[in-house]
């Protein structure tokens, strides 16, 4: 089975070269990697245009910053694999996990699997206590209107089936992307799995993104997907 990677990136310059490099060098043989630009300003685009753009498949390119959501459904959109595999561009996540990923895909168990920084026994980097309990409550919140029992619903390490995938409509443009498509594959009736990985987290020094404005409006998105689709 053809596995699609998608990568979204804004402002990576300092990351991007290692991570499609391990992308590729990731253990699974037949990928296609395709990145979207989602407007970066800090030489990224540079890079993709010149020395990254002959070592993947597609590069894709937003005329202006519009969110994460909104590169992910840039880069779906275009994917043409059997799974698609979302992976981010600032190494918190090993690409060489994928086979862990997708072995309940493979094994015709799952038909998304969510890669879980909370359960099992992999390594995860000690950084900000508030982020867990938010990360928590949102999991839990989200627990009790899709009736999962997921450990991390808001993990970056997500894999679908593509038919899946593309046939929901994705309407968030930041990081509300995690809360709509977990309740949405929920309303599907989706086989759901969930695996532990392995989490390298940056600091906001480092270029880390997400911020407490976007809990918020992961809880406003848990809302109106479960309630009113």
């Amino acid at each position: 089975m053809k596995l699609s990677i998608v990568i979204p990136c804004y402002n990576e310059r300092a990351t991007i070269r290692e991570v499609v490099a391990a992308v590729r060098a990731a253990p699974y043989p037949d990928k296609e990697i395709i990145i979207v630009d989602d407007c970066s300003t800090d030489g990224t685009r540079d890079l993709l245009a010149g020395e990254i753009t002959s070592s993947v498949d597609h590069v894709l390119y937003h005329d202006r910053n519009r969110g994460k959501g909104a590169a992910l459904r840039t880069g779906i959109a275009a994917a043409t694999g059997d799974m698609v595999l979302i992976q981010d561009a600032d190494l918190e996540y090993n690409p060489n996990e994928y086979p862990h990923l997708l072995r309940p895909i493979l094994d015709d168990k799952a038909d998304v699997v969510f890669g879980s920084r909370f359960m099992g026994g992999q390594p995860h980097r000690v950084l900000y206590f508030w982020h867990r309990v938010g990360n928590g409550i949102l999991t839990t919140l989200s627990n009790v209107f899709t009736n999962l029992n997921l450990t991390d619903m808001e993990t970056g390490y997500k894999v679908f089936r593509r038919e899946i995938i593309q046939s929901i409509e994705i309407k968030e443009d930041r990081f509300g992307f995690e809360p709509e498509i977990t309740a949405k594959v929920a309303r599907m009736r989706c086989r759901v799995y969930e695996v532990g990985i392995s989490y390298y987290g940056r600091t906001y020094e480092q270029g880390k993104k997400i911020n407490w404005k976007d809990g918020v409006r992961a809880i406003f998105c848990i809302l109106k997907y479960n309630l009113f689709g």
